[in-house]
């Protein structure tokens, strides 16, 4: 039999057009529509770029322009570890008498991982620790910023011209939408004007930011296409016979990542800036309210919002599971746990027959129709032996303990097929208070347990 602390043994289905089923804990529970949602439910929107390895945190202009990459920390390019700089003192002459030297501190990068460093490749050590390194010059640079600038400048032209056509669609019909009481607010703010240039099919300014910089419909940037090459250079005589030593050729990810050189030999391989990381905000798709936030500072692990449905919703969670055999009523004990402070009536109850979100289950289930009232979340309470257990005279015939926030209930499985894993559904329906204390919602949610194979 499957452990029972699998987190996928239970599963909570999602609303929406896909059936999604998730464990609770990598659930959301967006308070403002009541409804769970998954990753694929919520949009991703990036609040900070921030490095790894400096912690420094840049606007998202700046990122963009540095390519999101840092300024001052790079990876190996060889095992791609953050490099660090090393102090050393070397042997430098004197100004005023050549001939007599003196120690002089210089900085070098080094890999505390594969013991790579700058020197390797020839890179000129540092008076001072920050700055630029030298850094080899792309050939092709210029050949790409064409480009670049050319793609650039068609998705603005496509762009815009998506945007004249739908206007020119709502355009059509937007004086017969107009009252009388409509045209004397246009009238009154000034909007005539803006109006019969929108109609005529002029752009608006709400376009402008889409349209082309000023000059640049007229001047068409131009690409020359590249030309094949009849001959190209030959290999070296010894190609074929030449003994290849490993340790000098570069692998294949280490040309990948560095894809505007793609070194061959490993003397080639030079320091790579560090990607940027992101702190990203996930927003609902339905409602657009975020269900989570992070603090905007890079060192902070705190979230300003942080709706996950573990902290609100019922955890539902299988405590024992006895010998199933097929068409054998079997008694299985699971466990409801209370997330929020306040006491959470719940009611559980079979599905009907042709539900829908009924569709894996290989099993029937008997539960009590009795509503159960689970305790409200007290963190002292847990470590208090002495505190008195509140009075909610259980059924002991569907309730098997109390603790604190969490209960213990019966429930009674029949399987119905005769080999396979035992599956079972049905509907969870509780009450839930928002934090502004106002009418509790009810909501339903829709609950499937994996009870593993028959028992032989």
């Amino acid at each position: 039999m499957a452990s029972l602390l699998q987190a996928d043994r239970v599963l909570y289905l999602v609303s929406g057009e896909k059936k999604i089923r998730s464990p609770l804990s990598q659930l959301y529970y967006c308070r403002y529509c009541s409804e769970l949602r998954s990753l694929e439910c919520v949009s991703h929107e990036v609040d900070s770029h921030y490095c790894p390895s400096c912690l420094e945190n840049m606007p998202s202009a700046e990122a963009k322009l540095k390519k999101n990459r840092c300024a001052n920390c790079f990876d190996c390019p060889c095992c791609m570890h953050t490099l660090s700089t090393r102090a050393t003192n070397i042997p430098s002459p004197l100004p005023d008498d050549p001939a007599k030297t003196t120690m002089k501190k210089a900085y070098y990068l080094a890999c505390g991982f594969c013991r790579w460093t700058s020197r390797d490749v020839g890179m000129a050590d540092k008076s001072v620790a920050s700055g630029g390194w030298q850094e080899p010059e792309n050939p092709h640079t210029q050949r790409i910023n064409k480009l670049i600038e050319y793609y650039q400048q068609l998705a603005q032209r496509e762009k815009a011209e998506r945007d004249r056509k739908k206007l020119a669609r709502r355009c059509t019909y937007m004086p017969l939408a107009f009252s009388q009481h409509t045209i004397h607010v246009v009238e009154k703010y000034g909007l005539g004007t803006r109006l019969q240039r929108q109609i005529s099919g002029a752009p608006i300014s709400g376009l402008a930011g889409l349209s082309l910089k000023e000059g640049e419909d007229q001047k068409e940037i131009k690409i020359e296409p590249v030309q094949a090459l009849e001959e190209v250079e030959p290999l070296p005589e010894d190609y074929y016979t030449r003994p290849i030593n490993l340790p000098e050729v570069t692998t294949l990810r280490q040309r990948l990542l560095q894809p505007d050189f793609q070194p061959i030999g490993a003397s080639q391989l030079y320091p790579r800036h560090k990607h940027l990381l992101t702190k990203r905000s996930l927003r609902c798709r339905k409602c657009e309210h975020n269900l989570s936030k992070p603090e905007f500072n890079p060192t902070s692990i705190k979230f300003k919002i942080q709706l996950v449905a573990l902290n609100y919703i019922p955890e539902v969670r299988i405590m024992s599971i006895p010998n199933l055999r097929y068409l054998k009523e079997s008694q299985v004990l699971l466990t409801l746990t209370n997330p929020v402070e306040n006491i959470t009536h719940v009611t559980l109850r079979p599905c009907e027959e042709g539900d829908q979100d009924d569709l894996k289950s290989t099993a029937t289930v008997a539960v009590s129709a009795k509503e159960l009232l689970l305790a409200g979340k007290d963190a002292a309470a847990e470590y208090d032996e002495l505190a008195e257990p509140q009075d909610f005279q259980d059924d002991p015939d569907v309730v098997a303990f109390r603790k604190s926030n969490k209960i213990g209930i019966f429930i009674k499985v029949t399987p119905q097929c005769e080999e396979g894993e035992v599956t079972l559904s049905f509907k969870m329906r509780h009450d839930f208070r928002n934090l502004a204390g106002n009418e509790p919602v009810w909501l339903t949610h829709h609950v499937e347990l994996s009870l593993g194979p028959l028992a032989p």
